[in-house]
């Protein structure tokens, strides 16, 4: 039992380390605009101007498949701008559903260690990762987050199959 503590242990502090450690409101305001830009870029063209209001999407920690899974089902009228907060992801599976048809959804980061992380995105929806993504002893890193011994997928939902 100890082994398996101490193994759990380590590999939250290594999601920890990975994510960046503590940031400050100003320090968490710059990281945020950084990542919405590095986005919007990605995206090359888009429907929102220099400086686009945008609503955040928060997502959960899970340890051994253990939390709160992560689902934005709003549907918009029109295109709608969203960041996606870093979600963590240890010893486990992780899900987020991303189903906006509207949404451009724009992914800080994605830490997953030992698991397997996937994200349902609307067949009509937009994603973009603010960061290159790193990949250690892991299969498919599609979204571009951080894994270590794990996975992360991006699966295509609600398309229509004319």
């Amino acid at each position: 039992m100890t082994h398996l503590r101490n193994r759990c242990t380590r590999s939250v502090l290594i999601a920890g380390l990975l994510l960046g450690g503590a940031t400050g409101p100003a320090q968490a305001q710059d990281s945020e605009s950084g990542a919405l830009q590095a986005c919007l870029k990605a995206w090359g063209e888009h429907p929102f101007g220099p400086n686009p209001a945008y609503r955040t999407l928060a997502t959960s920690v899970k340890v051994f498949g253990i939390g709160q899974g992560t689902a934005d089902r709003e549907v918009t009228p029109g295109p709608s701008l969203i960041m996606v907060n870093p979600g963590v992801n240890v010893m486990g599976g992780s899900e987020i559903e991303l189903l906006n048809p509207n949404g451009w959804y724009c992914l800080r980061a994605a830490v997953n260690v030992m698991g397997g992380m996937d994200i349902k995105l609307h067949c009509g929806a937009r994603l973009a990762s603010a960061s290159s993504g790193t990949t250690v002893m892991s299969g498919e890193n599609a979204a571009k987050g951080v894994s270590v011994m794990g996975s992360i997928k991006v699966e295509r939902v609600g398309c229509s199959s004319s």
